[in-house]
């Protein structure tokens, strides 16, 4: 339950930042404002598909929003303290390793995904973002606007980040992926 509360406080904390009601958020969002309460009430949890929706209507990424803001000149962030968000229903995790600044226009994640396991679509991004995913352990399946990209181990796939897009495990143990998103030329 700490990880839904930290999340639930961070949602809330994101949205009176940038001066919004839940019923601003939800139609920002696309997410209902009753979805959203539970979720900053920590009495549910999102999915990755959610998170990157209100992620986006918040103009944060997913990082940003799980992970909150540090500043600092060098960083060193232990395991431990690397924000990860895990969805209850498909064990797909997705492991912060960027710093989380305001203003950063670069977010690096550790994503793992279990067996035969598949995320639900995640939202598009706005134009301009850009995503670099480099496959370090398994056999990937990318989908990206319609179009499935296959992908095995020391594959590298780039693509546009506004479109639609969702990974499946298509081996028979974790599958491990890194991401760079770049949302640099939006600034």
């Amino acid at each position: 339950m700490a990880q839904r509360s930290k999340l639930g406080d961070a949602l809330k904390q994101r949205r009176a930042e940038r001066e919004l009601t839940l019923d601003q958020l939800a139609a920002k969002s696309g997410v209902s404002r009753a979805a959203i309460s539970k979720i900053e009430r920590g009495d549910s949890t999102a999915s990755t598909s959610t998170l990157g929706k209100l992620a986006e209507a918040l103009d944060l990424s997913i990082s940003q929003l799980v992970g909150g803001k540090h500043r600092e000149p060098v960083l060193h962030i232990p395991r431990e303290r690397q924000p990860s968000f895990v969805e209850d229903t498909t064990g797909f995790e997705r492991r912060s390793l960027s710093p989380m600044y305001s203003g950063r226009g670069v977010d690096f994640v550790l994503n793992r995904l279990p067996a035969k396991a598949r995320t639900g679509p995640f939202p598009s991004h706005r134009e301009g973002v850009e995503e670099h995913l480099y496959v370090t352990k398994g056999r990937l399946k990318v989908t990206l606007g319609g179009t499935a990209h296959v992908l095995d181990t020391g594959d590298f796939l780039f693509y546009r980040g506004d479109m639609s897009h969702s990974f499946e495990n298509l081996g028979t143990s974790v599958c491990e992926y890194f991401i760079v998103i770049d949302s640099t030329r939006l600034r």
